[in-house]
């Protein structure tokens, strides 16, 4: 017996300046009329399919159940495979480019249970070219879930194991130095790192402050609680929403102000070597949370 969906989340690199994101919400209404259609954003950078990995992981935990649309897909029209992937047994299902823009949530959801690659083109629009999959392809597939369609109606089953991975940076310890990397930067200026806080108070002493070397500069950083305890001036490190560190100053833009963007590497190094600890570099994790509702969970963990 298929699953009943009611929600579908859509997020792209599309903007709001042409009519693609209208036009997948109006294929979407047209196919599945009772689905309610959730803008996550659309301002995903175009082509920054690490970029879209990262903040559909970082919201997949506290998505509604249901049917998650993302598009950040420069392969269009090639032989990169449209593909369909159920997590929590079913609870929802995540459609996209096979181009690892879904990995990072896939193994946040606790790995997929089955996907599918969408070849069915019965299920598909018919369309002039073949460079709008958003429009011809995955919102179609999410409003016939909606509309009550098994998902293996919609093509081949794959194997989970064989999809593109997301690639995501991992910290590392050269010559006495924690070598880190600007993940994302927010809207004011936050510069998220694939820092763990705990990594970092095992590098260089519990609430230390470091020294952080990017690009052609130094700067001292201190070790904050929360955006506000950053002095006028001073550079802080930030334990944020998601549980990493990130680079915050006083009331103003880290990212403007120190010249980071993601991809940025940052070199954090202790003020005084002498006797410090170090911690042997771990991937990033972003952490589960308690978050009401969440768009998943692990099937072997309790809800």
């Amino acid at each position: 017996m298929s699953r009943h969906y009611d929600t579908v989340t859509f997020l792209s690199d599309y903007g709001r300046t042409d009519e693609f994101v209208g036009v997948v919400h109006s294929v979407i209404r047209s196919l599945a009329p009772a689905t309610t259609v959730i803008d996550l954003t659309h301002d995903i950078t175009p082509y920054d399919v690490r970029g879209g990995g990262l903040l559909l992981a970082r919201s997949v935990q506290y998505l509604c159940p249901g049917v998650v649309v993302a598009v950040v897909d420069p392969g269009v029209a090639t032989e990169r495979r449209a593909i369909a992937v159920e997590v929590g047994d079913g609870e929802s299902v995540l459609i996209g480019p096979d181009n690892g823009l879904l990995a990072p949530a896939v193994a946040m959801c606790g790995g997929a249970t089955r996907a599918f690659s969408l070849t069915n083109a019965d299920y598909h629009l018919e369309a002039p070219g073949p460079t709008f999959a958003g429009r011809d392809v995955f919102a179609p597939a999410a409003a016939y879930l909606c509309a009550g369609i098994p998902l293996e109606t919609l093509g081949e089953e794959v194997d989970p194991n064989l999809l593109l991975p997301g690639i995501l940076p991992v910290t590392r310890l050269e010559d006495g130095d924690l070598h880190a990397e600007v993940l994302w930067v927010d809207r004011y200026g936050n510069a998220q790192l694939n820092l763990d806080p705990d990594e970092l108070d095992e590098f260089a002493g519990a609430g230390e402050p470091v020294t952080l070397t990017f690009a052609d500069q130094s700067r001292t950083a201190q070790r904050v609680r929360v955006y506000a305890d950053v002095r006028v001036g001073e550079v802080g490190l930030v334990t944020d929403s998601y549980g990493l560190v990130a680079i915050a100053v006083d009331r103003g833009s880290a990212a403007s102000e120190l010249g980071l963007t993601p991809g940025t590497l940052v070199v954090v190094s202790t003020i005084d070597d002498g006797g410090r600890s170090v911690a042997v570099s771990t991937p990033v994790s972003l952490g589960r949370t308690n978050a009401p509702r969440a768009f998943t969970t692990n099937p072997e963990e309790p809800r």
